[in-house]
């Protein structure tokens, strides 16, 4: 059984932070330094996703604009990938964000998720670019 969470404690976001670190900087080779950013520790709302109770993936959001929120750092562990764990991770936090007023929703996905993010009815806004990390992105929205 999947359930995605709040993460309300500091133990709850240090897991989200290990399970993101797991995936960008362990898999994907991001480098250390533009995995953690100011918003971890101070505006970001993240959000916990078990499987069976297991943690398996993360995400957060931030706000960027008044009614415009951005969805960021969603990872899903290799072994839980195709459950349908990103999926439910996605509807939480685009849930989370409508709670709190957004009327608007962005993401920069990576490019080898991005008919993921359309299924969920984003919509690319721009052209390809690598947002440092050496991994092609495209920015998407979509009305919450």
């Amino acid at each position: 059984m999947i359930e995605v969470r709040l993460a309300r404690s500091a133990k709850d976001v240090e897991q989200c932070l290990r399970l993101r670190w797991t995936v960008f900087v362990e898999e994907q080779g991001v480098r250390p330094s533009l995995e953690l950013d100011g918003h971890d520790k101070t505006d970001a709302v993240h959000a916990l996703a078990l499987v069976d109770g297991v943690p398996c993936g993360a995400g957060r959001l931030i706000f960027i604009a008044p009614g415009v929120a951005r969805i960021q750092r969603m990872a899903v562990i290799d072994d839980a990938r195709g459950r349908g764990v990103g999926k439910a991770l996605l509807a939480f936090l685009e849930d989370e964000a409508r709670r709190r007023g957004a009327t608007r929703l962005t993401l920069w996905a990576q490019v080898q998720a991005q008919a993921c993010y359309e299924k969920a009815g984003y919509a690319a806004s721009g052209g390809e670019y690598d947002d440092g990390t050496g991994i092609a992105h495209v920015s998407m929205e979509k009305s919450a």
